[in-house]
């Protein structure tokens, strides 16, 4: 028994003891025949062999096997044959003579790595499992009876209400229902009501006569009048003002829109649906919000929960965004390494979706391998990670304390700029500005 044949045993030895299975070949042809007969995680080869070396070795492994990772293990390494193993997809290059510490790091990285496709790969696969024709990614149990309740209702002409905080995704309930409503072949058009001034949204919505004020030259369609046939969403639906929610419930009464300058009304057959990321009680009690008009828009009501109440959607979310944005820049991004989930899970997500959303964009467009990884988010949310497991008086923070110190932490990152501050967090600038009123009430001097 030659030096070599010691070596590969030993190591066969060594590996074994660690736990794992191990499958021994005496020749680089002995390793491609085991290729072709069974799956390996690690694949272990020298680099010179006679007649099949160990590059052939790796090809054939990158081939059949592309997801095992390749240790080369050689006595003759030079700085031109490592790159060219790692060129060609080799996990790492030992040099002989090595250390059985240095082979079990190396190995136990390798089937971490391994592991983690694996997952992210399962990953994927229940993203297609849980993922609605129309973008709806959730394994939630809440979020499934929604969506039960959104394709039962979907067929009639029922106003809805959708409510829930921003970010949850209210928007893409509005496009399930006309989806899977009788109005799918006509138009959905989607309006921001907190976007306009009075005066502008209602010449969006009602339209206006040729001469009706002054750059009136042309007869104007308003959007209830062109979503004819089809739907509506009116998004931010109580930051509408007053008079425009009386236009608005006519409208709802009637089947019929006057536009600006008009005399006549126009008939019009459209199913409205709206959201909000408010209190709508409150709203009613603050003289906010007009309950005539919220009974006529509540016909069925979808409070979409936050995602920190759906922490089992995280992973599946952020695969599905990973591969939504790998494939929109071209990158070979394909998973989120084990400490950047960690993370994710651990955190509150006070922008909810759409902030995870915001953040695996980031991360696919800064990440320079093809995982995700911690230096790849923001550093406000690489601290956050250490504040959410600071005890408070001894106890664990709720929610909204996690919440509120992120928030915090974030405006101070921006020196106070609540539009900076509210890009950064997911939300709208109206709903940070209403948390921090909120907090400053509960706290004066904050």
């Amino acid at each position: 028994m030659d030096d070599e044949e010691i070596a590969l045993l030993n190591l066969q030895h060594v590996m074994e003891k660690e736990g794992y299975q191990v499958t021994a070949a005496r020749s680089g042809a002995a390793a491609v025949r085991l290729l072709e007969q069974k799956d390996y995680d690690v694949v272990l080869t020298d680099l010179r062999m006679e007649g099949v070396d160990g590059m052939d070795v790796l090809r054939k492994s990158r081939a059949s096997q592309p997801k095992a990772e390749v240790i080369f293990i050689t006595g003759y390494a030079t700085a031109e044959s490592a790159v060219q193993a790692l060129k060609h997809g080799a996990f790492y290059y030992i040099a002989k003579p090595f250390r059985l510490d240095e082979v079990r790091k190396v190995v136990a990285e390798a089937l971490a790595k391994v592991a983690l496709r694996r997952e992210n790969d399962a990953l994927r696969r229940e993203v297609e499992r849980y993922r609605d024709g129309d973008g709806i990614v959730t394994q939630d149990t809440a979020m499934q009876r929604l969506l039960d309740i959104a394709r039962q209702i979907a067929p009639t002409d029922c106003s809805v209400l959708i409510t829930g905080e921003s970010g949850t995704g209210k928007e893409l309930f509005a496009k399930y229902l006309h989806r899977h409503s009788t109005r799918c072949e006509g138009p959905y058009t989607a309006i921001n009501c907190g976007a306009f001034s009075e005066q502008l949204l209602a010449n969006e919505l009602f339209g206006h006569e040729k001469g009706a004020f002054t750059g009136a030259t042309a007869l104007k369609k308003g959007l209830i009048e062109t979503s004819s046939g089809g739907t509506l969403f009116l998004d931010e639906v109580t930051e509408m003002t007053p008079s425009m929610q009386v236009k608005l419930l006519r409208v709802l009464q009637e089947k019929e829109v006057l536009r600006l300058g008009g005399t006549r009304p126009v008939k019009c057959d459209v199913r409205v649906l709206a959201a909000t990321n408010r209190d709508v009680s409150e709203a009613i009690r603050n003289g906010v919000f007009r309950e005539d008009l919220y009974f006529r828009l509540n016909v069925v009501n979808l409070q979409i929960p936050p995602l920190a109440q759906r922490k089992g959607d995280i992973p599946l979310l952020a695969q599905h965004f990973l591969l939504k944005y790998a494939s929109r820049m071209k990158k070979p991004v394909t998973r989120i390494s084990g400490e950047v989930m960690a993370l994710l899970m651990d955190y509150p997500f006070p922008g909810n979706v759409r902030e995870l959303e915001n953040l695996i964009e980031r991360g696919t467009a800064m990440a320079v391998d093809d995982a995700i990884e911690v230096e790849h988010l923001p550093e406000s949310l690489q601290k956050a990670g250490t504040l959410n497991l600071r005890r408070i008086d001894g106890r664990l923070p709720t929610l909204e304390e996690q919440e509120q110190t992120y928030i915090y932490r974030v405006l101070e990152e921006v020196k106070g700029n609540q539009t900076a501050a509210a890009q950064i967090l997911g939300i709208n600038r109206a709903s940070l500005w209403r948390k921090l009123k909120a907090w400053q009430e509960a706290e004066p001097g904050k």
